[in-house]
Protein backbone atom coordinates (compact mmCIF):
# COMPACT_ATOMS: atom_id res chain seq x y z
CA UNK A 1 0.00 0.00 0.00
CA UNK A 2 1.33 3.52 -1.16
CA UNK A 3 1.96 5.95 1.52
CA UNK A 4 -0.15 8.32 0.21
CA UNK A 5 -3.26 5.29 0.51
CA UNK A 6 -2.27 4.80 3.99
CA UNK A 7 -2.81 8.79 4.73
CA UNK A 8 -6.19 9.33 3.42
CA UNK A 9 -7.43 6.23 4.90
CA UNK A 10 -6.09 6.59 8.34
CA UNK A 11 -7.29 10.42 8.47
CA UNK A 12 -10.12 9.31 6.71
CA UNK A 13 -10.78 7.36 9.25
CA UNK A 14 -10.08 9.36 12.39
CA UNK A 15 -12.36 12.29 10.57
CA UNK A 16 -15.44 9.72 10.21
CA UNK A 17 -15.18 9.56 13.92
CA UNK A 18 -17.15 13.37 14.09
CA UNK A 19 -20.22 12.41 12.38
CA UNK A 20 -20.02 9.69 13.81
CA UNK A 21 -20.27 10.75 17.39
CA UNK A 22 -22.92 13.61 15.88
CA UNK A 23 -25.43 10.82 14.81
CA UNK A 24 -24.80 8.98 17.98
CA UNK A 25 -25.69 12.55 19.87
CA UNK A 26 -28.86 12.87 17.49
CA UNK A 27 -31.02 10.49 18.91
CA UNK A 28 -33.50 10.89 21.38
CA UNK A 29 -32.66 11.74 24.85
CA UNK A 30 -32.12 9.00 27.22
CA UNK A 31 -34.31 8.71 30.08
CA UNK A 32 -34.23 9.25 32.82
CA UNK A 33 -32.75 12.92 32.79
CA UNK A 34 -29.88 12.15 35.10
CA UNK A 35 -28.74 9.05 33.02
CA UNK A 36 -28.36 11.29 30.07
CA UNK A 37 -26.37 13.78 31.83
CA UNK A 38 -23.91 10.51 33.17
CA UNK A 39 -23.68 9.70 29.87
CA UNK A 40 -22.86 13.19 28.39
CA UNK A 41 -20.11 13.86 31.08
CA UNK A 42 -18.64 10.51 30.95
CA UNK A 43 -17.79 11.37 27.09
CA UNK A 44 -16.82 14.68 28.01
CA UNK A 45 -14.11 13.08 30.25
CA UNK A 46 -13.43 10.44 27.93
CA UNK A 47 -12.40 13.02 25.56
CA UNK A 48 -10.37 14.32 28.04
CA UNK A 49 -8.72 11.30 28.76
CA UNK A 50 -7.77 10.58 25.14
CA UNK A 51 -6.88 13.58 24.58
CA UNK A 52 -4.10 13.96 27.83
CA UNK A 53 -3.15 10.45 26.36
CA UNK A 54 -2.35 11.89 22.98
CA UNK A 55 -0.05 14.79 24.24
CA UNK A 56 1.67 12.57 26.70
CA UNK A 57 1.80 8.96 24.73
CA UNK A 58 2.62 10.19 21.22
CA UNK A 59 2.93 13.81 20.56
CA UNK A 60 4.79 15.10 22.64
CA UNK A 61 7.81 12.03 23.22
CA UNK A 62 7.23 12.24 19.39
CA UNK A 63 7.47 16.08 19.28
CA UNK A 64 10.69 16.33 21.25
CA UNK A 65 12.45 13.33 19.37
CA UNK A 66 12.19 15.24 16.14
CA UNK A 67 13.37 18.50 17.80
CA UNK A 68 16.39 16.58 19.57
CA UNK A 69 14.96 17.33 23.28
CA UNK A 70 15.82 21.30 22.39
CA UNK A 71 14.79 23.10 24.86
CA UNK A 72 12.83 24.97 22.15
CA UNK A 73 10.27 22.62 22.89
CA UNK A 74 9.09 24.81 25.45
CA UNK A 75 8.46 27.94 23.76
CA UNK A 76 6.57 25.67 21.23
CA UNK A 77 4.27 24.34 23.65
CA UNK A 78 3.74 27.82 25.38
CA UNK A 79 2.85 28.91 21.72
CA UNK A 80 -0.06 26.25 21.34
CA UNK A 81 -1.99 27.24 24.47
CA UNK A 82 -1.31 30.85 23.74
CA UNK A 83 -2.62 30.69 20.50
CA UNK A 84 -5.68 28.73 21.19
CA UNK A 85 -6.56 31.17 23.78
CA UNK A 86 -5.79 33.71 21.83
CA UNK A 87 -8.44 32.26 18.90
CA UNK A 88 -11.48 31.16 21.79
CA UNK A 89 -11.17 35.24 23.57
CA UNK A 90 -11.85 36.45 19.80
CA UNK A 91 -14.25 33.74 18.96
CA UNK A 92 -16.23 34.63 22.24
CA UNK A 93 -15.58 38.74 21.91
CA UNK A 94 -17.72 38.19 18.67
CA UNK A 95 -20.13 36.40 20.07
CA UNK A 96 -19.19 33.33 18.14
CA UNK A 97 -17.69 31.13 20.91
CA UNK A 98 -18.88 27.61 20.38
CA UNK A 99 -15.60 25.43 22.06
CA UNK A 100 -16.72 21.94 21.48
CA UNK A 101 -16.56 22.58 17.42
CA UNK A 102 -13.54 24.98 17.83
CA UNK A 103 -11.38 22.32 19.79
CA UNK A 104 -12.52 19.70 17.77
CA UNK A 105 -11.20 21.79 14.62
CA UNK A 106 -7.77 23.14 16.56
CA UNK A 107 -6.66 19.76 17.43
CA UNK A 108 -7.88 17.82 14.44
CA UNK A 109 -5.70 19.90 11.96
CA UNK A 110 -2.47 19.96 13.38
CA UNK A 111 -2.56 16.28 14.46
CA UNK A 112 -3.64 14.83 10.96
CA UNK A 113 -0.71 17.39 9.50
CA UNK A 114 1.45 15.44 11.99
CA UNK A 115 0.26 11.94 11.06
CA UNK A 116 0.97 12.47 7.22
CA UNK A 117 4.79 13.62 8.20
CA UNK A 118 4.92 10.32 10.95
CA UNK A 119 4.10 7.88 7.68
CA UNK A 120 6.32 10.16 5.44
CA UNK A 121 9.21 8.88 8.15
CA UNK A 122 8.00 5.39 8.51
CA UNK A 123 7.30 5.63 11.98
CA UNK A 124 5.56 3.14 14.01
CA UNK A 125 3.45 5.47 15.90
CA UNK A 126 1.49 6.61 13.04
CA UNK A 127 -1.51 4.03 13.13
CA UNK A 128 -1.78 4.84 17.20
CA UNK A 129 -1.82 8.66 16.48
CA UNK A 130 -5.06 7.68 13.93
CA UNK A 131 -6.47 5.84 17.03
CA UNK A 132 -6.15 8.52 19.33
CA UNK A 133 -7.02 10.97 16.78
CA UNK A 134 -10.65 8.80 15.39
CA UNK A 135 -10.91 8.02 19.48
CA UNK A 136 -10.95 11.90 20.17
CA UNK A 137 -12.97 12.61 17.53
CA UNK A 138 -15.79 10.12 18.75
CA UNK A 139 -16.65 12.22 22.06
CA UNK A 140 -15.95 15.81 20.10
CA UNK A 141 -18.42 14.85 17.60
CA UNK A 142 -20.85 13.80 20.18
CA UNK A 143 -20.81 17.84 21.92
CA UNK A 144 -19.74 19.74 19.18
CA UNK A 145 -23.33 18.04 17.45
CA UNK A 146 -25.11 19.25 20.85
CA UNK A 147 -23.47 22.88 21.20
CA UNK A 148 -24.63 23.12 17.45
CA UNK A 149 -28.09 22.08 17.68
CA UNK A 150 -28.39 24.55 20.81
CA UNK A 151 -26.70 27.77 19.31
CA UNK A 152 -27.75 27.95 15.50
CA UNK A 153 -31.07 25.46 15.75
CA UNK A 154 -30.05 23.81 12.59
CA UNK A 155 -31.61 20.73 11.99
CA UNK A 156 -30.78 17.14 12.87
CA UNK A 157 -30.08 16.29 8.58
CA UNK A 158 -28.25 19.53 8.11
CA UNK A 159 -26.02 19.53 11.56
CA UNK A 160 -25.02 16.13 10.45
CA UNK A 161 -23.87 17.02 6.87
CA UNK A 162 -22.06 19.75 7.60
CA UNK A 163 -19.84 17.39 10.66
CA UNK A 164 -19.61 14.87 8.10
CA UNK A 165 -17.81 17.38 5.58
CA UNK A 166 -14.90 18.38 8.69
CA UNK A 167 -13.64 14.95 6.98
CA UNK A 168 -12.15 16.29 4.29
CA UNK A 169 -9.61 18.00 6.45
CA UNK A 170 -7.79 14.87 7.61
CA UNK A 171 -6.75 13.58 4.38
CA UNK A 172 -5.94 17.47 2.85
CA UNK A 173 -4.26 18.20 6.37
CA UNK A 174 -2.46 14.64 6.38
CA UNK A 175 -1.24 14.90 2.70
CA UNK A 176 0.07 18.26 3.11
CA UNK A 177 2.23 16.93 6.26
CA UNK A 178 3.41 14.21 3.90
CA UNK A 179 4.73 16.22 1.13
CA UNK A 180 6.04 19.19 2.78
CA UNK A 181 6.96 18.19 6.06
CA UNK A 182 9.05 14.88 5.03
CA UNK A 183 12.12 16.06 4.33
CA UNK A 184 11.95 18.49 7.70
CA UNK A 185 11.61 16.37 11.09
CA UNK A 186 12.37 19.30 13.45
CA UNK A 187 9.19 21.33 11.76
CA UNK A 188 7.01 18.68 12.11
CA UNK A 189 8.32 18.04 15.73
CA UNK A 190 7.53 21.37 16.95
CA UNK A 191 3.89 21.35 14.89
CA UNK A 192 2.99 18.33 17.61
CA UNK A 193 4.28 20.28 19.91
CA UNK A 194 2.62 23.27 19.64
CA UNK A 195 -0.68 21.16 18.99
CA UNK A 196 0.07 19.75 22.56
CA UNK A 197 0.16 22.65 23.73
CA UNK A 198 -3.21 23.82 22.57
CA UNK A 199 -4.71 20.18 23.47
CA UNK A 200 -3.77 21.20 26.99
CA UNK A 201 -4.82 24.53 27.42
CA UNK A 202 -8.50 23.06 25.55
CA UNK A 203 -8.16 20.08 28.64
CA UNK A 204 -8.45 22.53 31.19
CA UNK A 205 -10.85 25.19 29.90
CA UNK A 206 -13.59 23.04 27.60
CA UNK A 207 -13.17 19.68 29.23
CA UNK A 208 -12.52 20.57 33.16
CA UNK A 209 -14.73 22.86 33.42
CA UNK A 210 -14.48 22.44 37.21
CA UNK A 211 -11.02 24.88 37.24
CA UNK A 212 -12.56 27.66 35.78
CA UNK A 213 -12.65 30.99 37.81
CA UNK A 214 -14.77 34.50 36.43
CA UNK A 215 -11.83 34.95 34.41
CA UNK A 216 -11.44 31.80 33.23
CA UNK A 217 -8.36 31.54 30.78
CA UNK A 218 -6.15 31.41 34.06
CA UNK A 219 -6.29 28.24 35.01
CA UNK A 220 -5.95 26.73 31.49
CA UNK A 221 -3.22 28.67 30.70
CA UNK A 222 -1.36 28.14 34.16
CA UNK A 223 -2.16 24.08 33.01
CA UNK A 224 -0.19 24.93 30.15
CA UNK A 225 3.02 26.54 32.08
CA UNK A 226 2.87 23.78 34.64
CA UNK A 227 2.96 21.42 32.35
CA UNK A 228 6.07 23.02 30.71
CA UNK A 229 7.92 23.86 34.31
CA UNK A 230 7.42 19.61 34.56
CA UNK A 231 8.77 18.89 30.94
CA UNK A 232 11.62 21.64 30.98
CA UNK A 233 12.89 20.00 34.53
CA UNK A 234 12.95 16.45 32.82
CA UNK A 235 14.63 17.64 29.79
CA UNK A 236 17.25 19.44 32.11
CA UNK A 237 17.82 16.41 34.04
CA UNK A 238 17.88 14.36 31.51
CA UNK A 239 20.65 16.61 29.37
CA UNK A 240 23.45 17.18 32.86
Amino acid sequence: MSKVLTIVLLTSAAGCCIPLGGLIASFERIRPNWLEQEFRHFFIAFGGGILLGGVTIVLVPEGRASMADSVLVIPVILAGGLSFFVVERVLGLRRREAPQLMGMILDYLPEAIALGGLVALDSSVAPLLALLIGLQNLPEGFNAYRELISLNGSGRKNTLLFMSALVIIGPAAGLSGFFFLSDHPSVLGAIMLYASGGVLYLIFQDIAPQSRLNKHWAPPLGAVLGFCVALLSEILITQA
